[in-house]
């Protein structure tokens, strides 16, 4: 060890220079703007692709866009989605659900139920605040999950819109398939054996 870095050591030591360099940085911090937001009185942007609370959607006639065709729990990776469809009895050949459920507290929020439904009947929304005393209320039922999406409607078509899942409401309106007419009430005279 020569003698201008002993020199420099004991000068160093002498002038707490490691302590001065930790402060530099800490004066630095100390002017610049703070980032942290205050949770509860600050709200945070959240962009629109965001994976929030799932909804249930309602055409703009306000008839129910879920079909009843499982595809959502079907491809749900944590199995917290239940789906019971039944026939409406007033249109034949036409499903739709009357039970749905949603396990929130088993969701991952990956969003591949959003994908799977084939009229867009399930959006994610920018809701995310979940806590609660009481477990059993994060178990979603259909109405639920209807007033979900009836609060968070325009967050939920951003986020189908952000996704290319639905470009036009009027265009997906008029692609909706409808059952012809033959099918809800019969065009031709019934066969005279059955008459």
């Amino acid at each position: 060890m020569s003698v201008v870095t002993a020199v420099r050591k004991i000068w160093e030591a002498a002038l707490f220079a490691e302590i001065w360099s930790a402060m530099k940085v800490t004066f630095k911090h100390m002017l610049h703007k703070p980032i942290t937001f205050q949770y509860p009185r600050e709200q945070r942007v959240i962009p629109d692709a965001h994976r929030g609370a799932l909804g249930l959607l309602r055409y703009d006639d306000g008839k129910e866009r879920c079909v009843g065709c499982d595809l959502c729990e079907a491809a749900c990776p944590s199995r917290c989605i239940k789906v019971i469809s039944a026939e409406d009895k007033s249109l034949p050949l036409q499903r739709y659900a009357s039970e749905f459920y949603i396990d929130i507290t088993k969701c991952v929020f990956c969003g591949y139920c959003v994908e799977a439904c084939p009229v867009n009947a399930l959006a994610m929304t920018k809701m995310y605040e979940f806590s609660t005393h009481d477990k059993r209320t994060l178990l979603f039922d259909k109405k639920r999950l209807y007033q979900i999406g009836e609060q968070h409607l325009e967050d939920a078509k951003k986020y189908l819109y952000a996704h290319g899942q639905e470009k036009n409401d009027q265009m997906y309106h008029d692609y909706r398939y409808f059952f012809p007419q033959s099918v809800k009430q019969s065009t031709q005279p019934p066969p005279k054996h059955l008459t």
